[in-house]
């Protein structure tokens, strides 16, 4: 495995992960970090979200470790330090969400090669948690998974989907499928950057938001800006394909706040109404990243997690 560049703030004096470069089967080269853990009972596969990178999740890492769990993250083709998929590197882009399957694949394969313990368990966030599902309706060997505020559905707040999708195939159809569509967010920046504290939808935590301000100002080539027409339209259909195939025979934690802004929350809420093996929580008072809101929140999902994972 060829080693990858893995950054930190300068008063960051926890234990790096060792990141290392990956190609998938279609050429896409992706990069992934490993957290291993002193005497592991298990591993934690952590699928982030749309704009993420590696480096974000490097807190919820180490608090895996804590637990006796190594970690393997990837950045998803597209964003992070993985290759872009057009020659504007800033929005967020995808040609078919079926493509992110690949990167799974690569995922497991690293996992293998690095003779991961087991049990192997998936954590996965937002954007994650759609390709997480996707990933165990493929068959990926996890014993359990806990989702974070999945993208099962998104929250188009005024606009109605049918509308969206239209939006985005006419988008496509004239060629500017990869332009930034309205109402993603900016695309010169990234969402820390381009919003207030107050008015953000993700985090209540001052200090998380704060990290993220810092990591995009000291890491811009990591960052990404709002969504392309293209991610847009593949994105909504591949939730509503989800949404028509049967739930995991597999135990399952799902989350999401009473604040939520981001995804759906029905489209949560019936999924777990559709899967025997789940347990629903819901957060009063937080917003979309459980995993980096205030310490009370966050430890509710991780009490919970873990003792998903330590069940399975």
């Amino acid at each position: 495995m060829q080693q990858a560049p893995f950054h930190q703030l300068p008063d960051d004096r926890s234990q790096p992960a060792r990141a290392f470069w990956a190609q998938a089967g279609d050429g896409v080269r992706l990069r992934m970090a490993h957290w291993p853990a002193d005497a592991a009972r298990g591993s934690v596969l952590l699928f982030p979200g749309r704009t993420e990178y590696i480096e974000k999740y490097a807190p919820v890492a180490h608090r895996l470790m804590a637990e006796g769990y190594d970690v393997l993250s990837i950045d998803w083709r597209g964003q992070g330090m993985s290759d872009r998929l057009q020659p504007n590197p800033r929005p967020g882009h995808i040609r078919d969400f079926a493509d992110y399957q690949h990167d799974v694949v690569e995922m497991i394969v690293a996992a293998e090669q690095l003779d991961l313990p087991r049990p192997w368990h998936l954590l996965a966030h937002s954007m994650g948690g759609c390709i997480g599902l996707a990933a165990l309706e493929g068959g990926m060997a996890v014993q359990s998974a806990a989702f974070s505020a999945p993208m099962w559905g998104i929250n188009l707040r005024r606009m109605q989907q049918g509308v969206a999708l239209g939006i985005a195939y006419l988008a496509g159809r004239v060629g500017r499928g990869g332009l930034t569509a309205p109402g993603s967010g900016g695309a010169a920046t990234t969402y820390p950057l381009d919003e207030s504290f107050n008015a953000n939808l993700l985090t209540s935590n001052g200090d998380e938001w704060a990290r993220l301000v810092r990591e995009a100002v000291a890491w811009p080539d990591l960052t990404i800006g709002g969504a392309t027409f293209d991610w847009v339209g593949k994105a909504l259909n591949e939730c509503a394909r989800l949404s028509r195939i049967p739930s995991p025979d597999m135990p399952m934690l799902v989350s999401v706040g009473s604040d939520e802004r981001v995804v759906s929350p029905q489209a949560i809420r019936d999924r777990a109404a559709r899967w025997p093996q789940s347990e629903l929580l819901t957060i009063p008072g937080a917003k979309h990243e459980i995993l980096m809101e205030k310490d009370a929140l966050r430890d509710l999902f991780y009490e919970a997690m873990l003792a998903r994972f330590e069940a399975s």
